[in-house]
């Protein structure tokens, strides 16, 4: 584990560069704003088959870093894949309503009741794997009061929700109902961020 963090740790440049932004408008939605949410929200509530591929930094106040990552969502079923780009190591989480599964680890494969308790038990990593679901489409997660605050383009900016701050600072407008580019989830003292290079949205 000391010898992961130590390559981990020495890749937060990588990311910190690919996510430079310029500073987020944070407008609270009027009606328009609003009503374009819930729109969005209606055209992506049964989005639950994708392929999703990127940049990706998990940061505590201890541990820090970045990599690759391809995420496989095929209706409650998951693949999430990590590599880190010097040494080559990957992990994979797999699972879904029956548990979750983590290769990659020291010690072997290692099985977990969720995504969230095994990554937290085997890596020290805090990852809301279960909204993050959500977010990663701009959408709130259900179950928790949320809060969001809006862009000049109407887009969500802002998403208060659980106890995390979750930002989006690009967006792709390109598509049909547009979908997040970039997406900063903050937790004092955890950070989660993805820089998104490709959607497969089926």
């Amino acid at each position: 584990m000391k010898s992961f963090l130590r390559v981990f740790a020495a890749l937060v440049p990588l990311l910190l560069a690919a996510c430079a932004t310029t500073p987020l408008v944070r407008n609270k939605g009027d009606a328009a704003a609003m009503a374009q949410q819930e729109a969005r929200e209606q055209q992506l509530a049964n989005a639950d088959h994708w392929v999703l591929q990127g940049k990706l930094g998990i940061y505590s106040a201890q541990d820090g870093g970045s990599g690759t990552f391809t995420w496989t969502q095929d209706g409650d079923r998951y693949e999430f894949v990590f590599r880190l780009p010097i040494s080559g190591k990957s992990y994979r989480l797999t699972g879904g309503p029956d548990g979750a599964e983590l290769d990659g680890a020291e010690g072997g494969p290692q099985r977990g009741p969720d995504a969230e308790s095994l990554m937290r038990r085997a890596l020290r990593w805090e990852v809301p794997l279960d909204e993050l679901r959500a977010w990663v489409l701009g959408l709130r997660a259900q179950g928790a009061q949320a809060d969001l605050s809006f862009g000049d383009n109407r887009l969500p900016s802002v998403l208060l929700q659980d106890g995390w701050t979750v930002s989006y600072p690009a967006w792709d407008t390109t598509r049909q109902p547009p979908l997040p580019a970039k997406v900063f989830a903050d937790k004092p003292p955890y950070k989660v961020k993805l820089a998104i290079e490709s959607w497969s949205l089926q």
